[in-house]
């Protein structure tokens, strides 16, 4: 006899593991966005909350420099923690994990577009040069107006 497919919020919200599971991811994700908030900006880009396990507070950072700027605000950290969500709350670890410095530049990657005056100019400058560069300009230029019909 072949079983049929369970709804996914019954089964996130009814049995086993996964509703223990699915309220702790939510619980790192308000404590990651509460330490960001405060820390300054530059420092809370550095980091995530990794885990809270038995009254400790995780973070990873991108750098062995960034956890020792870190360390040095940690008992802030605690303390506030403490007063506004984690009375429990016992210590918090820093950990380095270089891989967060990778997905924290991919995330950053941004698409420039150019805007029509700087395309015009790009097409102007195109008419009075010679060669090469003159063909390079005309593609970029008509590029940019490509973008802009899409």
């Amino acid at each position: 006899m072949k079983k049929h497919p369970q709804d996914l919020s019954r089964l996130m919200h009814h049995s086993g593991k996964l509703p223990n599971l699915a309220e702790k991811a939510e619980l790192l994700r308000q404590l990651d966005q509460q330490v960001k908030q405060m820390l300054s900006e530059h420092v809370a880009e550095q980091l995530q909350v990794a885990n809270l396990r038995e009254g400790v507070l995780v973070i990873e950072t991108t750098s062995a420099a960034w956890a020792a700027r870190i360390n040095f605000q940690k008992s802030m950290l605690l303390t506030q923690l403490q007063a506004q969500t984690l009375p429990m709350l016992t210590a918090i670890e820093v950990k380095v994990n270089p891989a967060l410095a990778i997905r924290a530049t991919e995330s950053k990657i941004t698409h420039r577009q150019l805007s029509p005056d700087a395309a015009a100019h790009i097409e102007a400058l195109a008419e009075h040069t010679d060669g090469s560069l003159a063909q390079k300009l005309k593609r970029l230029a008509a590029l940019a107006s490509r973008n802009r019909q899409s």
